[in-house]
């Protein structure tokens, strides 16, 4: 076997092993981007807890079909760039839509979250989501809502009672 054949059946198992074991991965293409954006890049997605593997076109299709992803394999081209990560995808998802949108060489191909495949439109409607904290605050808060609505009722009828109280006290 050749070393270039050793390189790329290695590569291609550990982007289909970090397909299978992530939460989320997203694809892009990306030409014209220097090191120093890349690195920036990195640095952002690592303070996230993602990881970007960057590998050959070739490489990446014969994982992603491995991986039974071909619709994916299909879209990629040029050089590629895999982030994953099993973190929150839509803040994973606003770095990239960010990244894309401010160069000009960056696309993004698609991505798969908890097995689903996602398009680009997909990924640009996940980063306009709130974070999942912020989610989950909202959704307290609207399980919350109800019982402060009555207790908060319960209390203008005590203060009400009270008043007419303080009233009748006074009359006397």
């Amino acid at each position: 076997m050749k070393v270039g054949e050793i390189y790329r059946k290695k590569m291609a198992a550990s982007v289909k092993d970090g397909i299978g074991k992530k939460s989320n991965a997203f694809v892009m293409n990306f030409q014209g981007v220097s090191s120093a954006q890349m690195d920036s890049l990195r640095k952002d997605l690592k303070r996230k807890k993602a990881d970007v593997l960057v590998a050959k076109t070739s490489v990446s299709r014969i994982a992603f079909k491995t991986a039974e992803f071909e619709s994916l394999a299909e879209r990629l081209k040029g050089q590629t760039a895999l982030v994953l990560s099993d973190a929150d995808a839509s803040e994973i998802s606003k770095i990239l839509v960010k990244f894309a949108k401010d160069r000009e060489g960056v696309i993004l191909c698609g991505g798969v979250l908890d097995g689903s495949i996602l398009n680009t439109e997909q990924i640009k409607v996940l980063s306009d989501l709130p974070s999942r904290p912020a989610l989950l605050a909202k959704f307290l808060g609207t399980l919350n809502a109800p019982m402060t609505r009555f207790a908060g009722a319960l209390n203008a009828k005590t203060l009400d009672f009270v008043s007419i109280l303080k009233q009748k006290s006074e009359k006397v």
